[in-house]
């Protein structure tokens, strides 16, 4: 079953177990990203000791989120060697695991054997799947939810694959 989309904000105050968040694609064309990754080809790294210069209301959202008990992990397939996109994303990746996400990676070819949905997804308590739609180009083009049981248990069975073997963004080398 289908059902309309709720904001990001609204399907992680739903949560009361997990939210888990599997990304599989190597670019994203996210608007609001491209001032950052413009400052980050020209050389800018965020400083982990000036935490307010990289904070932002999305992290706020992952605080609020675990200081419930919920717990917030996320996951990326990539390839390797990274992509530009991606090589920013591991860049700035800390500030997600300091404010209570848990985050791994996953090199693409580790995951050939493993049946990965479509596209990539937020699921929550297992209950709950938002589907991320992208163009070619990375270029978000909507959002798909889906209480369908049968969905929740795939996107359940892809993540905690890719999870399982993951490796720590604290460990994490990029090639």
């Amino acid at each position: 079953m289908t059902v309309a989309a709720p904001t990001y904000a609204e399907l992680l105050s739903s949560a009361t177990e997990r939210a888990v968040h599997l990304e599989m694609r190597d670019v994203y064309m996210v608007d609001s990203e491209q001032s950052r990754i413009a400052a980050w080809k020209g050389g800018h790294r965020h400083d982990p000791a000036d935490r307010e210069s990289w904070w932002r209301p999305w992290l706020d959202l992952i605080v609020a989120t675990v200081a419930r008990g919920v717990t917030v992990r996320r996951a990326r397939v990539v390839s390797e060697p990274l992509s530009e996109y991606l090589r920013y994303s591991h860049s700035y990746a800390f500030t997600n695991v300091a404010a209570g996400e848990e985050l791994r990676w996953l090199a693409r070819r580790r995951a050939s054997d493993l049946a990965l949905p479509g596209n990539d997804f937020w699921l929550v308590d297992d209950r709950l799947v938002l589907f991320n739609h992208f163009d070619g180009d990375g270029r978000p083009t909507g959002t798909e939810m889906t209480k369908d049981a049968d969905v929740a248990k795939l996107c359940a069975s892809a993540f905690d694959a890719v999870w399982e073997r993951g490796i720590d963004h604290a460990t994490y080398r990029p090639s």
